[in-house]
Protein backbone atom coordinates (compact mmCIF):
# COMPACT_ATOMS: atom_id res chain seq x y z
CA UNK A 1 0.00 0.00 0.00
CA UNK A 2 2.66 2.39 1.03
CA UNK A 3 3.53 4.75 -2.30
CA UNK A 4 5.00 8.27 -1.67
CA UNK A 5 3.48 10.16 -4.21
CA UNK A 6 6.78 12.19 -5.72
CA UNK A 7 6.67 11.60 -8.88
CA UNK A 8 7.56 14.81 -11.71
CA UNK A 9 6.38 13.79 -14.97
CA UNK A 10 3.77 12.29 -16.37
CA UNK A 11 3.53 8.63 -15.88
CA UNK A 12 0.50 7.30 -18.13
CA UNK A 13 -0.68 9.69 -21.13
CA UNK A 14 -3.53 8.02 -21.86
CA UNK A 15 -4.98 8.54 -18.65
CA UNK A 16 -3.93 12.35 -18.28
CA UNK A 17 -5.74 12.84 -21.53
CA UNK A 18 -8.76 11.38 -20.57
CA UNK A 19 -8.85 13.16 -17.43
CA UNK A 20 -7.83 16.82 -19.11
CA UNK A 21 -10.93 15.85 -21.02
CA UNK A 22 -13.26 15.30 -18.36
CA UNK A 23 -11.88 17.81 -16.24
CA UNK A 24 -12.73 20.45 -19.77
CA UNK A 25 -16.52 18.61 -19.69
CA UNK A 26 -16.85 19.48 -15.88
CA UNK A 27 -15.53 22.79 -15.76
CA UNK A 28 -13.00 21.86 -13.16
CA UNK A 29 -9.85 23.96 -12.26
CA UNK A 30 -7.24 23.21 -9.88
CA UNK A 31 -5.30 25.88 -7.84
CA UNK A 32 -1.70 25.55 -7.14
CA UNK A 33 -0.07 24.86 -3.95
CA UNK A 34 1.18 28.95 -4.18
CA UNK A 35 -2.30 29.46 -4.13
CA UNK A 36 -2.93 28.13 -1.36
CA UNK A 37 -0.07 29.08 0.31
CA UNK A 38 -1.04 33.10 -0.77
CA UNK A 39 -4.77 33.16 -2.07
CA UNK A 40 -4.15 36.73 -2.61
CA UNK A 41 -2.81 34.92 -6.09
CA UNK A 42 -5.94 33.38 -6.75
CA UNK A 43 -6.93 34.51 -10.43
CA UNK A 44 -10.36 36.92 -10.45
CA UNK A 45 -12.02 34.20 -12.34
CA UNK A 46 -11.85 31.78 -9.55
CA UNK A 47 -12.46 34.52 -7.04
CA UNK A 48 -15.73 35.47 -8.56
CA UNK A 49 -16.83 31.98 -9.30
CA UNK A 50 -16.15 31.50 -5.40
CA UNK A 51 -18.28 34.32 -4.50
CA UNK A 52 -21.62 32.70 -6.11
CA UNK A 53 -21.07 28.93 -4.22
CA UNK A 54 -21.26 28.18 -1.23
CA UNK A 55 -18.65 26.76 1.06
CA UNK A 56 -19.95 23.60 1.99
CA UNK A 57 -21.07 22.58 -2.00
CA UNK A 58 -19.65 19.84 -4.19
CA UNK A 59 -18.62 22.70 -6.50
CA UNK A 60 -15.56 22.99 -8.27
CA UNK A 61 -15.13 26.49 -7.34
CA UNK A 62 -14.49 25.46 -3.50
CA UNK A 63 -10.99 24.36 -4.09
CA UNK A 64 -9.64 27.58 -4.54
CA UNK A 65 -11.01 28.02 -0.71
CA UNK A 66 -8.78 25.06 0.78
CA UNK A 67 -6.82 27.21 2.32
CA UNK A 68 -6.37 29.43 5.93
CA UNK A 69 -7.47 32.75 4.51
CA UNK A 70 -11.12 32.11 5.17
CA UNK A 71 -13.16 34.34 7.16
CA UNK A 72 -15.87 33.30 10.00
CA UNK A 73 -18.44 33.11 7.08
CA UNK A 74 -16.19 30.41 5.20
CA UNK A 75 -17.29 32.65 2.12
CA UNK A 76 -14.70 35.82 2.06
CA UNK A 77 -11.22 35.92 2.32
CA UNK A 78 -9.70 37.33 5.50
CA UNK A 79 -6.01 38.94 5.35
CA UNK A 80 -4.84 37.35 8.58
CA UNK A 81 -5.65 33.71 8.86
CA UNK A 82 -8.67 33.52 11.54
CA UNK A 83 -6.99 33.14 15.11
CA UNK A 84 -8.09 33.14 18.76
CA UNK A 85 -5.33 34.30 21.33
CA UNK A 86 -5.80 32.66 24.63
CA UNK A 87 -5.83 34.78 28.12
CA UNK A 88 -3.96 33.47 30.91
CA UNK A 89 -7.53 33.21 32.62
CA UNK A 90 -7.97 30.54 30.74
CA UNK A 91 -4.99 28.65 30.42
CA UNK A 92 -3.17 29.73 33.81
CA UNK A 93 0.09 30.70 31.86
CA UNK A 94 1.73 34.15 30.96
CA UNK A 95 2.72 33.24 27.79
CA UNK A 96 0.81 33.83 24.50
CA UNK A 97 -1.02 30.61 23.64
CA UNK A 98 -2.33 31.71 19.67
CA UNK A 99 -4.48 28.76 18.01
CA UNK A 100 -5.58 29.03 14.36
CA UNK A 101 -8.64 27.81 13.67
CA UNK A 102 -9.38 24.76 11.40
CA UNK A 103 -12.78 25.06 11.35
CA UNK A 104 -13.15 27.95 8.14
CA UNK A 105 -12.34 25.15 5.97
CA UNK A 106 -14.97 24.75 3.37
CA UNK A 107 -16.71 21.09 2.86
CA UNK A 108 -16.01 19.69 6.14
CA UNK A 109 -14.96 22.65 8.25
CA UNK A 110 -11.25 21.21 9.50
CA UNK A 111 -8.02 21.88 7.53
CA UNK A 112 -7.63 18.07 6.38
CA UNK A 113 -9.15 18.98 3.28
CA UNK A 114 -5.98 20.74 2.67
CA UNK A 115 -4.10 17.66 3.07
CA UNK A 116 -6.06 15.24 0.84
CA UNK A 117 -6.15 17.98 -2.11
CA UNK A 118 -2.37 17.63 -1.99
CA UNK A 119 -2.28 14.06 -2.04
CA UNK A 120 -5.02 13.87 -5.17
CA UNK A 121 -3.62 16.62 -7.27
CA UNK A 122 -0.27 15.68 -8.08
CA UNK A 123 -1.85 11.99 -9.44
CA UNK A 124 -4.05 13.91 -11.70
CA UNK A 125 -1.50 15.74 -13.01
CA UNK A 126 0.89 13.10 -13.26
CA UNK A 127 -1.45 10.88 -15.15
CA UNK A 128 -1.33 8.29 -12.40
CA UNK A 129 -5.42 9.01 -11.49
CA UNK A 130 -8.12 8.30 -13.84
CA UNK A 131 -11.61 9.79 -12.37
CA UNK A 132 -13.42 7.98 -15.14
CA UNK A 133 -12.15 4.04 -14.00
CA UNK A 134 -10.15 5.07 -10.43
CA UNK A 135 -11.55 4.90 -6.47
CA UNK A 136 -9.89 7.10 -4.12
CA UNK A 137 -8.99 5.41 -1.32
CA UNK A 138 -8.50 7.62 2.11
CA UNK A 139 -7.59 5.69 4.71
CA UNK A 140 -8.30 7.67 7.83
CA UNK A 141 -9.65 8.34 11.90
CA UNK A 142 -12.27 10.46 10.47
CA UNK A 143 -11.37 14.30 9.14
CA UNK A 144 -8.68 13.22 5.79
CA UNK A 145 -10.88 10.64 4.88
CA UNK A 146 -14.18 13.57 4.76
CA UNK A 147 -11.71 15.64 2.88
CA UNK A 148 -10.78 13.01 0.62
CA UNK A 149 -14.26 11.96 -0.29
CA UNK A 150 -15.71 15.61 -0.44
CA UNK A 151 -12.37 16.45 -3.00
CA UNK A 152 -12.73 13.23 -4.84
CA UNK A 153 -16.05 14.09 -5.35
CA UNK A 154 -15.73 17.43 -6.95
CA UNK A 155 -13.25 15.86 -8.87
CA UNK A 156 -15.50 13.47 -10.39
CA UNK A 157 -14.41 10.25 -8.84
CA UNK A 158 -15.78 7.49 -6.07
CA UNK A 159 -14.43 8.73 -2.92
CA UNK A 160 -14.05 5.43 -0.67
CA UNK A 161 -13.55 6.13 3.36
CA UNK A 162 -11.91 4.04 5.33
CA UNK A 163 -12.04 4.84 9.41
CA UNK A 164 -12.50 2.71 12.73
CA UNK A 165 -16.19 1.92 13.53
CA UNK A 166 -15.81 3.79 16.69
CA UNK A 167 -15.08 7.34 15.58
CA UNK A 168 -18.10 9.83 16.31
CA UNK A 169 -21.58 9.92 14.79
CA UNK A 170 -20.81 12.83 13.16
CA UNK A 171 -18.12 11.21 11.20
CA UNK A 172 -20.40 9.14 9.96
CA UNK A 173 -23.34 11.36 9.14
CA UNK A 174 -21.47 13.50 7.29
CA UNK A 175 -20.10 10.79 5.50
CA UNK A 176 -23.41 9.08 4.73
CA UNK A 177 -24.37 12.58 2.62
CA UNK A 178 -21.52 12.90 0.60
CA UNK A 179 -20.43 9.28 -0.49
CA UNK A 180 -21.65 8.29 -3.89
CA UNK A 181 -22.43 4.66 -2.14
CA UNK A 182 -23.37 3.62 1.34
CA UNK A 183 -20.44 1.09 0.36
CA UNK A 184 -18.05 3.78 -0.05
CA UNK A 185 -17.49 3.92 3.65
CA UNK A 186 -15.62 1.14 5.07
CA UNK A 187 -15.97 0.78 8.66
CA UNK A 188 -13.06 -1.63 10.44
CA UNK A 189 -12.11 -2.69 13.65
CA UNK A 190 -11.47 -0.29 16.71
CA UNK A 191 -11.08 3.72 17.53
CA UNK A 192 -8.64 6.24 17.26
CA UNK A 193 -5.24 4.03 18.03
CA UNK A 194 -6.54 1.35 15.03
CA UNK A 195 -4.39 2.54 12.49
CA UNK A 196 -2.86 -1.08 11.27
CA UNK A 197 -6.32 -2.51 11.18
CA UNK A 198 -7.08 0.58 8.91
CA UNK A 199 -3.69 -0.85 6.81
CA UNK A 200 -4.77 -4.42 6.85
CA UNK A 201 -8.61 -2.96 5.11
CA UNK A 202 -6.67 -0.76 2.73
CA UNK A 203 -3.83 -3.69 1.35
CA UNK A 204 -7.56 -5.79 0.77
CA UNK A 205 -9.20 -3.22 -1.31
CA UNK A 206 -5.67 -2.40 -2.89
CA UNK A 207 -6.20 -6.35 -4.99
CA UNK A 208 -8.39 -4.58 -6.96
CA UNK A 209 -6.53 -1.96 -9.75
CA UNK A 210 -9.32 0.15 -9.31
CA UNK A 211 -9.05 1.34 -5.98
CA UNK A 212 -6.21 4.05 -5.63
CA UNK A 213 -4.78 4.15 -1.88
CA UNK A 214 -3.85 8.05 -0.62
CA UNK A 215 -2.22 6.74 2.62
CA UNK A 216 -2.33 9.95 4.20
CA UNK A 217 0.83 8.43 6.68
CA UNK A 218 3.46 7.90 3.45
CA UNK A 219 2.02 10.62 1.41
CA UNK A 220 4.31 13.61 1.41
CA UNK A 221 2.13 15.66 -0.37
CA UNK A 222 0.29 15.94 3.32
CA UNK A 223 3.65 16.90 4.50
CA UNK A 224 4.37 19.47 1.52
CA UNK A 225 1.52 21.12 1.87
CA UNK A 226 1.65 21.72 5.48
CA UNK A 227 5.15 22.84 5.51
CA UNK A 228 4.24 25.69 2.71
CA UNK A 229 0.35 26.55 3.06
CA UNK A 230 0.51 25.93 6.73
CA UNK A 231 3.76 26.91 7.47
CA UNK A 232 3.29 30.14 5.84
CA UNK A 233 -0.10 31.32 7.33
CA UNK A 234 0.80 30.48 10.87
CA UNK A 235 4.26 33.11 10.15
CA UNK A 236 1.94 35.64 9.03
CA UNK A 237 0.12 35.49 12.33
CA UNK A 238 3.31 35.46 14.25
CA UNK A 239 4.64 38.54 12.15
CA UNK A 240 1.46 39.91 12.89
CA UNK A 241 1.64 39.75 16.34
CA UNK A 242 5.21 40.70 16.35
CA UNK A 243 3.89 44.19 13.93
CA UNK A 244 1.33 44.95 16.88
CA UNK A 245 3.30 44.11 19.83
CA UNK A 246 7.32 44.83 19.36
CA UNK A 247 9.26 42.11 21.45
CA UNK A 248 7.19 38.97 21.29
CA UNK A 249 9.19 35.86 19.84
CA UNK A 250 7.81 32.58 18.42
CA UNK A 251 8.94 29.51 21.29
CA UNK A 252 7.23 26.67 19.73
CA UNK A 253 4.79 25.15 17.12
CA UNK A 254 2.52 22.38 19.20
CA UNK A 255 1.05 19.60 17.03
CA UNK A 256 -0.75 16.26 17.57
CA UNK A 257 0.97 14.25 15.14
CA UNK A 258 -1.91 12.07 13.57
CA UNK A 259 -0.43 11.36 9.90
CA UNK A 260 2.18 14.05 11.22
CA UNK A 261 0.40 16.08 7.73
CA UNK A 262 0.46 19.57 10.09
CA UNK A 263 3.53 18.98 11.74
CA UNK A 264 5.20 19.74 8.61
CA UNK A 265 4.97 23.32 9.14
CA UNK A 266 6.95 23.11 12.20
CA UNK A 267 10.03 22.78 9.83
CA UNK A 268 9.13 26.36 8.32
CA UNK A 269 8.34 27.81 11.50
CA UNK A 270 11.69 26.66 12.56
CA UNK A 271 13.61 28.01 9.86
CA UNK A 272 11.70 30.99 9.79
CA UNK A 273 11.59 31.91 13.92
CA UNK A 274 13.49 29.25 14.97
CA UNK A 275 10.79 27.92 16.75
CA UNK A 276 11.11 24.33 18.78
CA UNK A 277 8.89 21.56 17.15
CA UNK A 278 6.64 20.31 19.83
CA UNK A 279 4.84 16.39 18.76
CA UNK A 280 1.76 15.36 20.81
CA UNK A 281 0.39 11.98 21.58
CA UNK A 282 -2.68 10.18 23.65
CA UNK A 283 -0.80 9.90 27.26
CA UNK A 284 -2.93 6.66 27.26
CA UNK A 285 -1.36 5.49 23.84
CA UNK A 286 2.61 6.62 24.50
CA UNK A 287 4.18 5.51 21.31
CA UNK A 288 6.81 8.69 20.99
CA UNK A 289 7.18 8.95 24.68
CA UNK A 290 8.09 5.37 25.61
CA UNK A 291 7.13 3.00 22.84
CA UNK A 292 3.99 2.25 24.30
CA UNK A 293 0.49 1.12 23.20
CA UNK A 294 -3.57 1.50 23.96
CA UNK A 295 -6.71 2.97 23.72
CA UNK A 296 -8.06 6.45 23.57
CA UNK A 297 -10.35 9.05 22.64
CA UNK A 298 -8.40 11.95 21.21
CA UNK A 299 -10.10 11.63 18.09
CA UNK A 300 -8.13 12.42 14.79
CA UNK A 301 -4.31 11.98 16.02
CA UNK A 302 -3.67 8.10 15.47
CA UNK A 303 -1.30 6.06 17.62
CA UNK A 304 0.99 2.77 17.57
CA UNK A 305 3.15 3.83 14.33
CA UNK A 306 5.60 6.50 13.43
CA UNK A 307 4.00 8.24 10.50
CA UNK A 308 6.84 7.67 7.29
CA UNK A 309 6.22 11.53 6.50
CA UNK A 310 7.44 12.58 10.17
CA UNK A 311 10.50 14.62 10.38
CA UNK A 312 11.40 12.65 13.81
CA UNK A 313 14.87 13.84 13.42
CA UNK A 314 14.22 17.48 13.71
CA UNK A 315 11.12 17.55 16.55
CA UNK A 316 12.30 18.98 20.09
CA UNK A 317 9.70 17.72 22.23
CA UNK A 318 6.83 15.28 22.75
CA UNK A 319 4.09 16.24 25.36
CA UNK A 320 1.32 13.56 26.32
CA UNK A 321 -1.85 14.41 27.03
CA UNK A 322 -4.50 12.30 28.36
CA UNK A 323 -7.96 11.79 26.91
CA UNK A 324 -9.67 12.21 29.88
CA UNK A 325 -8.67 15.85 30.07
CA UNK A 326 -9.95 16.35 26.13
CA UNK A 327 -13.22 14.34 26.80
CA UNK A 328 -14.16 16.76 29.87
CA UNK A 329 -12.86 19.76 28.85
CA UNK A 330 -14.87 19.34 25.73
CA UNK A 331 -18.16 19.28 28.26
CA UNK A 332 -16.83 22.70 30.12
CA UNK A 333 -16.15 24.46 26.75
CA UNK A 334 -19.72 23.15 25.13
CA UNK A 335 -21.84 23.27 27.86
CA UNK A 336 -23.64 26.78 29.37
CA UNK A 337 -22.79 25.53 33.08
CA UNK A 338 -18.96 25.28 31.72
CA UNK A 339 -19.23 28.36 29.69
CA UNK A 340 -20.68 30.34 32.45
CA UNK A 341 -18.13 29.23 35.00
CA UNK A 342 -15.47 30.02 32.66
CA UNK A 343 -16.91 33.36 32.77
CA UNK A 344 -18.16 34.28 35.78
CA UNK A 345 -15.46 32.56 38.09
CA UNK A 346 -12.73 32.25 35.61
CA UNK A 347 -12.83 36.00 34.57
CA UNK A 348 -12.59 34.61 30.69
CA UNK A 349 -14.08 36.83 28.17
CA UNK A 350 -16.91 35.88 26.63
CA UNK A 351 -15.52 36.68 23.23
CA UNK A 352 -13.25 34.35 24.32
CA UNK A 353 -16.28 31.78 25.50
CA UNK A 354 -17.90 31.81 22.25
CA UNK A 355 -14.94 30.87 19.85
CA UNK A 356 -14.45 27.30 21.84
CA UNK A 357 -16.95 25.92 19.41
CA UNK A 358 -13.83 26.06 17.04
CA UNK A 359 -12.29 23.28 18.96
CA UNK A 360 -12.86 19.83 18.83
CA UNK A 361 -11.11 16.89 20.73
CA UNK A 362 -7.55 16.97 18.96
CA UNK A 363 -7.46 21.12 19.23
CA UNK A 364 -8.55 21.05 23.26
CA UNK A 365 -5.22 18.58 23.06
CA UNK A 366 -2.95 21.35 21.26
CA UNK A 367 -4.00 23.64 23.73
CA UNK A 368 -3.17 21.72 26.56
CA UNK A 369 0.29 20.15 25.32
CA UNK A 370 0.86 24.36 24.85
CA UNK A 371 0.38 24.87 28.31
CA UNK A 372 2.48 22.01 29.31
CA UNK A 373 5.18 23.58 27.03
CA UNK A 374 5.26 26.87 28.35
CA UNK A 375 4.88 25.82 32.08
CA UNK A 376 7.84 23.02 31.49
CA UNK A 377 10.08 25.77 30.22
CA UNK A 378 9.00 28.67 32.44
CA UNK A 379 7.72 30.67 29.23
CA UNK A 380 6.71 34.63 29.78
CA UNK A 381 4.27 36.97 28.62
CA UNK A 382 6.90 37.57 25.66
CA UNK A 383 6.96 34.16 24.41
CA UNK A 384 4.63 33.08 22.14
CA UNK A 385 3.09 29.29 21.16
CA UNK A 386 1.71 28.49 18.17
CA UNK A 387 -0.66 25.78 17.21
CA UNK A 388 -3.77 24.51 15.64
CA UNK A 389 -7.54 23.92 15.88
CA UNK A 390 -8.27 21.20 13.41
CA UNK A 391 -11.95 21.22 13.68
CA UNK A 392 -14.52 22.31 15.64
CA UNK A 393 -16.46 21.23 18.44
CA UNK A 394 -19.68 20.64 16.19
CA UNK A 395 -17.41 17.30 15.39
CA UNK A 396 -18.11 15.47 18.84
CA UNK A 397 -21.41 16.41 20.31
CA UNK A 398 -22.01 12.66 20.98
CA UNK A 399 -19.20 12.69 22.53
CA UNK A 400 -19.85 15.16 24.66
CA UNK A 401 -22.66 13.56 25.66
CA UNK A 402 -20.75 10.43 26.22
CA UNK A 403 -18.27 12.12 28.15
CA UNK A 404 -21.17 13.66 30.16
CA UNK A 405 -23.27 10.46 30.90
CA UNK A 406 -20.00 8.99 32.03
CA UNK A 407 -17.34 11.37 33.90
CA UNK A 408 -20.64 13.90 35.33
CA UNK A 409 -23.10 10.85 36.33
CA UNK A 410 -24.62 12.93 39.30
CA UNK A 411 -24.74 15.94 36.86
CA UNK A 412 -22.63 18.99 35.42
CA UNK A 413 -23.01 21.53 37.75
CA UNK A 414 -20.72 24.47 38.45
CA UNK A 415 -18.83 22.28 41.05
CA UNK A 416 -17.65 19.62 38.87
CA UNK A 417 -16.74 22.50 36.11
CA UNK A 418 -14.56 23.90 37.96
CA UNK A 419 -12.95 21.05 39.46
CA UNK A 420 -12.62 19.69 35.88
CA UNK A 421 -10.61 23.30 35.17
CA UNK A 422 -8.47 22.90 37.97
CA UNK A 423 -7.51 19.09 37.28
CA UNK A 424 -7.16 19.17 33.59
CA UNK A 425 -6.17 22.54 32.32
CA UNK A 426 -4.58 24.49 35.14
CA UNK A 427 -2.95 21.23 36.27
CA UNK A 428 -1.51 20.83 32.91
CA UNK A 429 1.97 20.09 32.08
CA UNK A 430 3.13 17.68 34.57
CA UNK A 431 6.78 17.34 33.65
CA UNK A 432 6.73 13.75 33.68
CA UNK A 433 4.49 13.74 30.50
CA UNK A 434 6.51 16.56 28.98
CA UNK A 435 10.45 14.72 27.12
CA UNK A 436 13.24 16.86 26.14
CA UNK A 437 14.24 14.75 22.33
CA UNK A 438 17.81 14.33 22.97
CA UNK A 439 19.51 12.56 19.94
CA UNK A 440 18.98 9.53 21.20
CA UNK A 441 15.12 9.92 22.06
CA UNK A 442 15.36 11.29 18.31
CA UNK A 443 16.88 7.84 16.87
CA UNK A 444 14.66 5.69 18.79
CA UNK A 445 11.77 7.07 17.70
CA UNK A 446 12.61 7.28 14.33
CA UNK A 447 13.74 3.45 14.30
CA UNK A 448 10.18 2.75 15.62
CA UNK A 449 8.87 3.21 12.53
CA UNK A 450 11.06 0.43 10.84
CA UNK A 451 8.64 -2.01 11.62
CA UNK A 452 5.52 -0.52 10.11
CA UNK A 453 7.16 1.04 6.74
CA UNK A 454 10.10 -1.62 6.09
CA UNK A 455 8.95 -4.70 7.27
CA UNK A 456 4.65 -4.25 6.77
CA UNK A 457 4.11 -1.35 4.30
CA UNK A 458 6.91 -2.75 1.50
CA UNK A 459 8.83 0.96 1.63
CA UNK A 460 12.72 -0.43 0.99
CA UNK A 461 14.96 0.40 3.62
CA UNK A 462 17.08 3.18 1.50
CA UNK A 463 13.85 4.84 1.37
CA UNK A 464 13.50 4.97 4.82
CA UNK A 465 16.92 5.77 6.28
CA UNK A 466 17.39 8.34 3.94
CA UNK A 467 14.82 10.37 5.97
CA UNK A 468 17.21 10.69 8.37
CA UNK A 469 19.22 13.05 6.52
CA UNK A 470 17.71 16.86 6.71
CA UNK A 471 19.15 17.13 3.03
CA UNK A 472 15.68 14.84 2.06
CA UNK A 473 13.20 16.89 3.96
CA UNK A 474 14.96 20.34 2.05
CA UNK A 475 15.25 18.34 -1.63
CA UNK A 476 11.46 16.73 -0.92
CA UNK A 477 10.11 20.79 -1.25
CA UNK A 478 11.70 21.18 -4.53
CA UNK A 479 8.82 19.08 -5.94
CA UNK A 480 6.19 21.58 -5.15
CA UNK A 481 7.09 24.00 -7.87
CA UNK A 482 7.09 21.31 -10.18
CA UNK A 483 3.84 20.43 -8.92
CA UNK A 484 2.72 23.97 -9.88
CA UNK A 485 3.93 23.93 -13.51
CA UNK A 486 2.20 20.69 -13.72
CA UNK A 487 -0.96 21.79 -12.56
CA UNK A 488 -0.73 25.27 -14.77
CA UNK A 489 -0.14 23.33 -18.27
CA UNK A 490 -3.14 20.97 -16.90
CA UNK A 491 -5.25 23.84 -16.15
CA UNK A 492 -4.05 25.33 -19.51
CA UNK A 493 -4.98 22.23 -21.60
CA UNK A 494 -8.09 21.83 -19.81
CA UNK A 495 -9.42 25.09 -20.93
CA UNK A 496 -8.46 24.73 -24.39
CA UNK A 497 -9.88 21.19 -24.72
CA UNK A 498 -6.27 19.99 -25.55
CA UNK A 499 -5.96 16.38 -23.95
CA UNK A 500 -2.00 15.91 -24.32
Amino acid sequence: MARLGLEREVVDRGVYGRTVRRFAEAGIVMPTFAQLADPETVPPAAVAAMARVDPDAADPANLFRVHWYNGADRRGRVPLPEHVVLPSSLTGVDARIVVALGDRFPMIASHKVLAAYACLAPRIVTGQFDPSSHRAVWPSTGNYCRGGVAISRIMGCRGVAVLPEGMSRERFDWLARWVADPSDIVRTPGSESNVKEIYDRCAELERDPANVIFNQFSEFGNHLVHYLATGRALGRIVEAMQERHGEVRLHAFVSATGSAGTIGAGDFLKERFGARIVAVEALECPTMLENGFGEHNIQGIGDKHIPLIHNVMNTDVVVGISDHATDQLNVVFNTPVGRDYLVRRRGVPAEIVEQLDSFGLSSICNVLAAIAIARHEGLGPDDVIVTVATDGAAMYRTEREKAEARDFAGGFDEIAAAETVGRFLLGAGESQHVLDLTPVERRRIFNLGYFTWVEQQGISFDEFVRRRAPSFWKELREIMPVWDEMIDEFNERTRAGVPA
